[in-house]
């Protein structure tokens, strides 16, 4: 049958009850903790794994390789990927663009059959060899890996297919007599680069697997950082009956990649999470080539943040002993690796003394050590270049008169990039450490009179140029109204009583405007729509019988 006769993607079935993947806890003596143990041990005992370029389904093995380390033992090899070039990156184009036409042609109803086959294969199959690879590769403790590459990683393919599925019914509402009006959601006109972050497997499988749930065709390039996780992602879609074609898998170096694909006329969309300096490169070049592309691209990007927590003085003891822990979660869980993550606090002065003692109480019983040993809070940050910007900060704050490292602070790299867990109180509310975005377990205290609350919240806003997320803590609900509002453009994930991390598809769609991104809310409907373009029909039935206005009758 010809692609011209296909079905056009609209939504005919409906799709099972989607809900959040359940959790496991990998308890001493689980047979979840001995299925992982196992998973890793076996990953380690075939380290280094070989990783190729993937194009039109064909495996490449370029010859040009580069490596991804152990962070936890840098002397290890994770993996060697073969890394592709300009041309190969061309062929990509070429090869993706002939796939494209079969597979937005596709139903709706096959197109997420492979996503929600995905889901299915990665909370069964394949969970544990790709929270191996993540714990591995990227350093994350159990319980973050189960977090990020198992649960939220399932739930991106099945929310986006039921976020999909209810855009896909939204009809014109009306119909004048005669006529038959309705929206047909295409794909965009050209191809999708999705260039993916290391610090969430999650986020590297859903920036090309949302685009390309809605037919469109995608170029992913995974970080050095994350390679084998990423890759272990693909071969999970290709067996869940992803065509060849639909994403390639073309890791390499970014400047080569980036550049040919955005310098290509049908690139139509940046999907990114990363730095926000890479960003606005790429966003600077693709405007310099506007002239050239069949269609205006779609920049979609969630880059950093300098998230904060925020005391309030109605605050008691029982408040303030759980703003601490929280803020310990928020601050320190993944090595602060979170672009979410808690960077800076504001402590009431009344409060201070109080908070002090819960916080470093329990910063003191933080383990850190290799991710494999499963008894560990904190692991190593990903590579050197992360734990010596990270210690930079740390040495900035231990020579600055203004500062104090209250714990942690100690860096040593001798055998993985560990970087303690480290508090930082500073009597300048414009330091080095409460302005810059750190990317690592690095939390710093201000104090506040009680009486500067207002103001407070203006220093919140007025510190950094992100806007990703914060955290209000106070205990009454007028409190709790007030703070709100003066933290409305602070933040694009809010949180009351909670931390500032750990959002969960299907319940906090999940981006930050200002420097932080365009906003566009991965977890969400509003995503999906950035990678769609509209067409609007309308069939008449019934033939007039004059083109004359009744209205030009005399």
């Amino acid at each position: 049958m010809s692609n011209a006769l296909q079905t056009p993607s609209l939504a005919h079935f409906k799709l099972p009850a989607i809900d959040n993947e359940p959790m496991k806890n990998y308890a001493p003596g689980s047979i979840e903790r001995q299925k992982l143990k196992e998973a890793i041990d076996s990953m380690r005992a075939e380290l280094p794994l070989e990783v190729p370029v993937v194009i039109n389904g064909e495996k490449i093995f370029t010859g040009t390789t580069a490596k991804q380390f152990n962070p936890s033992d840098h002397a290890k090899v994770v993996c060697n990927y073969h890394e592709a070039d300009a041309s190969l990156i061309k062929k990509a184009i070429d090869g993706a663009m002939v796939a494209k036409a079969r597979w937005e042609s596709l139903p709706f109803n096959d197109r997420v059959a492979v996503f929600l086959k995905a889901a299915d294969l990665l909370s069964s199959k394949y969970r544990y060899k790709i929270m191996a690879a993540t714990m591995l590769g990227q350093g994350k403790n159990i319980w973050q890996a189960e977090i990020d590459a198992a649960a939220e990683l399932c739930d991106f393919w099945r929310f986006n297919c039921k976020y999909a599925e209810e855009m896909y019914q939204i009809q014109p509402p009306k119909n004048a007599f005669g006529t038959w009006n309705r929206a047909e959601y295409r794909a965009l006109d050209g191809f999708v680069l999705a260039v993916s972050p290391f610090n969430f497997t999650a986020i590297g499988g859903n920036l090309p697997s949302a685009p390309a749930l809605m037919g469109n065709v995608v170029l992913w390039k995974p970080s050095p950082s994350a390679v084998l996780s990423n890759y272990l992602v693909y071969e999970l879609l290709v067996e869940a009956g992803l065509p060849p074609g639909v994403v390639q898998f073309v890791p390499g170096p970014a400047e080569e990649v980036c550049a040919t694909a955005i310098g290509h006329p049908e690139f139509s969309s940046l999907h990114y999470t990363g730095s926000t300096a890479v960003f606005r490169k790429l966003w600077k070049e693709i405007g310099n080539n506007i002239d050239k592309y069949t269609s205006y691209p779609r920049i979609v990007g969630e880059t950093g943040g300098k998230n904060y927590h925020l005391l309030h003085p109605s605050l008691d003891e029982q408040g303030v002993r759980h703003a601490a822990l929280q803020t310990i979660r928020g601050a320190f869980e993944f090595q602060g690796q979170k672009c979410s993550a808690c960077s800076r606090a504001y402590i009431p002065q009344s409060l201070y003394p109080t908070f002090r003692k819960y916080l470093l109480e329990e910063h003191a019983k933080i383990k850190q050590g290799p991710s494999h040993e499963f008894e560990h809070f904190m692991g190593p940050v990903i590579n050197r270049f992360a734990f010596d910007k990270i210690k930079g900060f740390i040495d900035h704050a231990q020579t600055d008169d203004n500062c104090q490292v209250l714990a942690g602070g100690k860096c040593d790299d001798s055998v993985g990039y560990f970087i303690e867990p480290t508090i930082i109180i500073s009597k300048d509310a414009m330091t080095k450490t409460l302005t810059d975005e750190i990317f690592g377990p690095v939390v710093t205290l201000y104090v506040y009179e009680d009486n500067q609350f207002e103001q407070t919240c203006k220093l919140i806003q007025e510190t950094t140029e992100y806007g990703l997320t914060g955290a209000f803590f106070a205990r009454d609900r007028e409190s709790i109204v007030k703070g709100s509002n003066l933290l409305r453009h602070t933040a694009g994930n809010f949180y009351i009583n909670d931390k500032c991390t750990g959002a969960v598809v299907g319940q906090q769609p999940f981006g930050g405007g200002r420097a932080s991104g365009t906003n566009d809310k991965a977890g969400s409907w509003s995503l999906l729509v950035r990678f769609i373009s509209t067409r609007t029909i309308k069939e008449n039935f019934v033939p007039i019988d004059d083109f004359i206005y009744p209205s030009n009758f005399a």
